[in-house]
C-alpha cells in the first residue's frame, strides 16, 4: 500500500512538473501572438496596394507575359508547403500536411508532376520519415517570419518557373498555409501563385475602381518589375500568416493541456488520498484485531 501511495505521489509531482511548462508555454505564445497579428495587419496594405498595380497593368494592357498567361498544357507543378519547425501546437501542421497531401492527389490525377518545397522542420520530418523526395526546404523563424526568407523562396520559385520544362523547371505554383481568421479559426489553405491570378484580399467597394496607368517604360518591363516584387509579398503575407496561425494554435493547445494536467492531478491525488485512507483502514483494523487476541488470551 505505501508502494502505491508512492507511485501517485511521483506522478503528481511529474504531472504539476509538465503543468508548469504548459502555463510557460501559453504565456509565451499569448505574448507573441499581439505582434504576430500587427505584423499580418501591416502587411496588408502593401501587398493590397501591389495587387491594384498588377491588376491595373495586367487587366488594362493587352499584353502576352509569361507570368499572367496560362499555358496550353501544364505538365508540372510546384508546392510550397508551410508548416511549423516546433511541435506543441495541435493539429496545426497536421491540416497543412493534410492539405497538401489533397492538393498532390488532385494534381496528380489531372496528369501534371508535383515537385515540393518545404518551409518548417515539421513538413521536413514528415518527408523524411516516408523516404519521399523534395527541391528544398527552409527552417527556422517560422513563428517570426523574415522578409529576407520570402524574397529567397520567391526567386527560387520565380527561377524554376522560368526554366523550361525540359530542364527540369514547373508550369505553375501553389501554396499550402494556413490562413489567420481569429484567435479561434485558424483553416489551411491553398493558392495559386502562378500563373498569376490577381485576387484582392478584400472585397472592393462598388466606388474601388482601378486606376489607369500611362505606362513608362513599356507594360511588359512594368510588369518585369512588379510581378517579382507581388510574388515575394504574397509569399510573406502567408508567411505571417502562418506564423500568427501556429502560435494562436500553440496557445490553444499548450491551455488545453494545461488544464488536462490539472484534471489528472486532482484525479491522483483522490487515488492517494484513497489508497492512505485504506492503508490508515488496515492499520486499524490489525491493531484491533492484536487487541482481541491479547484479551482473549
Amino acid at each position: 500500500m505505501g508502494a502505491q501511495i508512492r507511485v501517485y505521489r511521483q506522478k503528481i509531482a511529474s504531472t504539476t512538473s509538465m503543468q508548469k511548462i504548459f502555463k510557460a508555454m501559453e504565456l509565451i505564445a499569448a505574448s507573441r501572438i499581439g505582434k504576430a497579428r500587427t505584423r499580418v495587419a501591416a502587411a496588408l496594405p502593401y501587398s493590397n496596394a501591389i495587387t491594384r498595380a498588377v491588376s491595373a497593368v495586367a487587366s488594362q494592357s493587352e499584353i502576352d507575359h509569361p507570368l499572367t498567361t496560362e499555358p496550353e498544357q501544364i505538365r508540372r507543378a510546384a508546392v510550397v508547403i508551410m508548416t511549423s519547425d516546433r511541435g506543441l501546437a495541435g493539429s496545426y501542421s497536421a491540416g497543412v500536411l493534410k492539405q497538401s497531401e489533397s492538393l498532390n492527389e488532385l494534381l496528380r490525377e489531372e496528369g501534371k508532376e508535383v515537385k515540393t518545397y518545404l518551409v518548417g522542420r515539421k513538413a521536413q520530418a514528415y518527408y523524411d520519415f516516408r523516404d519521399r523526395a523534395y527541391e528544398r526546404v527552409w527552417t527556422g523563424g517560422t513563428d517570426a517570419p523574415e522578409f529576407e526568407t520570402a524574397r529567397e523562396i520567391g526567386k527560387t520559385l520565380l527561377d524554376d518557373f522560368n526554366t523550361a520544362y525540359e530542364d527540369g523547371g514547373v508550369d505553375e505554383i501553389h501554396i499550402v498555409f494556413t490562413r489567420f481568421k481569429s484567435m479561434v479559426v485558424q483553416e489551411p489553405a491553398v493558392i495559386r501563385l502562378l500563373p498569376l491570378e490577381v485576387v484582392e484580399e478584400e472585397a472592393p467597394s462598388e466606388s474601388d475602381i482601378l486606376p489607369l496607368y500611362e505606362y513608362e517604360p513599356e507594360p511588359e518591363q512594368v510588369l518585369d518589375a512588379l510581378l517579382p516584387r507581388y510574388i515575394e509579398s504574397r509569399i510573406f503575407a502567408a508567411m505571417l500568416q502562418a506564423a500568427a496561425s501556429e502560435l494562436a494554435a500553440r496557445q490553444r493547445a499548450m491551455k488545453s493541456a494545461g488544464d488536462n494536467a490539472s484534471e489528472l492531478i486532482k484525479k491522483y491525488t483522490r487515488l492517494r488520498n484513497n489508497a492512505r485512507q485504506a492503508e490508515i483502514t488496515q492499520e486499524l483494523s490489525e491493531i484491533v484485531a492484536g487487541a482481541d487476541a491479547l484479551s482473549a488470551s
